[in-house]
C-alpha cells in the first residue's frame, strides 16, 4: 500500500496527475469551497489566541485550497500564525499547492514554509490533518480457523494476489483481544498510530486537530463490517480491490479513532474533543453563512450548498469525524460545544 501510494514518480500521490475535485478521483471537503477551511480557521484562531501566538502546521495539504482559504479567513480575524507550515511528501502536490496559494493568497506566501518531515520538538500552535490518516498504509488481516492471519501481496504469474501467513505475536495479541469470529477480515493502522505519537513528541503546547472518516473501535469492528473498510477510488468510482490499477487509484481505510486516542494518550496528549464533522462545522458555519451579503444570491447559495454537503448525514456529516488532541490547552474548544462524543471512544 505504501509503494502503491507513495513510490517516487510512480505512486498514486507522487505521479503527475489530477486526483482532487470533479476532474480527479474524489472530492475532499476543502475542494467544495471555502466554508470548511473558514470553520477550521475559527478554531485555529481560538487556540492561537489562548497560546499568545504560534504556528499552524498542515500535514498533507492536497491541492492547497484549505491552506489558502484558512489563511485568508484567519487574516480577516487579525490572528495570522507566525508561520504556516505544510508537511508534504509529494513534490507534485507541493508544486500544485504553491500555484494555488499564489493564485488565491499571494500576499501571504511569505508566511508559508514547506517541510518534508514533522518539525523538531518544541512546536507551539495547531497541527492540522484533513483526510491524512486514511491514506496511511494499513495491515490487513483475516481470522482463520487457527487464529489471525496476516494478508500480504504476492505474484501469481499474471497479477498481484493475496497471500496469508500467521500473524506475528504482537498483532495476534491485539486481535485476540477483539474476539472476532472466524472469517472476519479487516485492518489495523500502525502507521497512523506511529504518526500520532511522532506528532505528539513535537507538540510542546497546542492542539492536534484531525478530520477523517472512521469510527470508534466498537463500530469499526462491528459484526456487519466483516469485510473490513479498505476502499479504492478511481475517477469517482469506488471498489474494494487494491490489487488492480496499482499506482493509478487511491487506496484508503477508515480510521479507528479509539486507536488514535490511545496513541495520543500514550504520548502524553489529552483528548480535548471528538465529534462528527456536522457538529463541528455547525459550531461555526451559521454565523459565516448569516454574515454573507444577502444581495449576492449566488454567493449565498454556494455557501448553503457547501453547508449541506458538509453536514447532511447522507453526505459527509456523520461518517467524517473530528478529534482534537492537545497539550497545555485546558480551555474547551468551540468546535465541540454542540456535541462531544468522547465517551464513545
Amino acid at each position: 500500500m505504501e509503494l502503491a501510494l507513495y513510490a517516487p514518480g510512480l505512486g498514486y500521490y507522487c505521479a503527475p496527475r489530477r486526483i482532487f475535485g470533479d476532474r480527479g478521483d474524489f472530492t475532499t471537503a476543502p475542494e467544495l469551497g471555502s466554508l470548511f477551511a473558514r470553520c477550521l480557521a475559527r478554531q485555529c484562531h481560538e487556540v492561537l489566541a489562548e497560546l499568545g501566538g504560534g504556528d499552524i502546521l498542515e500535514a498533507g495539504a492536497g491541492s492547497g485550497a484549505m491552506a489558502a482559504d484558512l489563511l485568508l479567513e484567519i487574516e480577516a480575524l487579525n490572528g495570522l500564525p507566525d508561520n504556516y507550515m505544510i508537511l508534504e511528501l509529494s513534490a507534485e502536490l507541493s508544486a500544485r499547492q504553491k500555484e494555488t496559494l499564489e493564485r488565491k493568497a499571494a500576499h501571504l506566501l511569505n508566511r508559508v514554509r514547506w517541510l518534508d518531515d514533522i518539525p523538531a520538538p518544541g512546536f507551539r500552535g495547531v497541527m492540522l490533518a484533513n483526510e491524512l490518516l486514511d491514506a496511511m498504509p494499513v495491515q490487513r488481516f483475516r481470522i482463520g480457523d487457527r487464529g489471525p492471519m496476516l494478508l500480504q501481496v504476492g505474484w501469481d504469474g499474471s497479477g498481484f494476489a493475496w497471500r496469508e501467513k500467521p500473524a506475528p505475536p504482537e498483532l495476534r495479541a491485539r486481535l485476540d483481544s477483539l474476539s472476532l469470529p472466524e472469517g472476519y477480515t479487516s485492518e489495523i493502522g500502525p502507521a497512523a498510530e506511529a504518526w500520532i505519537k511522532g506528532a505528539a513528541e513535537r507538540l510542546a503546547a497546542g492542539v492536534l486537530l484531525l478530520i477523517d472518516y472512521g469510527f470508534p473501535r466498537a463500530e469499526f469492528y462491528h459484526p456487519q463490517r466483516a469485510g473490513g473498510t479498505l476502499m479504492c477510488h478511481y475517477r469517482h468510482q469506488a471498489h474494494d480491490d487494491p490489487l488492480i490499477l496499482v499506482g493509478l487509484q487511491d487506496i484508503t481505510a477508515h480510521v479507528d479513532f479509539t486507536a488514535v486516542a490511545e496513541a495520543a494518550a500514550g504520548a502524553g496528549l489529552s483528548v480535548l474533543g471528538y465529534t462528527t464533522q456536522a457538529a463541528f462545522v455547525l459550531a461555526f458555519a451559521p454565523a459565516l453563512v448569516a454574515g454573507s451579503d444577502p444581495r449576492d444570491a449566488r454567493r449565498h447559495l454556494e455557501l448553503t450548498a457547501q453547508l449541506k454537503k458538509l453536514t447532511l448525514p447522507h453526505e459527509m456529516g456523520e461518517l467524517f469525524k473530528v478529534i482534537a488532541l492537545g497539550r497545555g490547552s485546558p480551555r474547551p474548544l468551540s468546535g465541540f460545544a454542540l456535541v462531544d462524543q468522547r465517551a464513545r471512544l
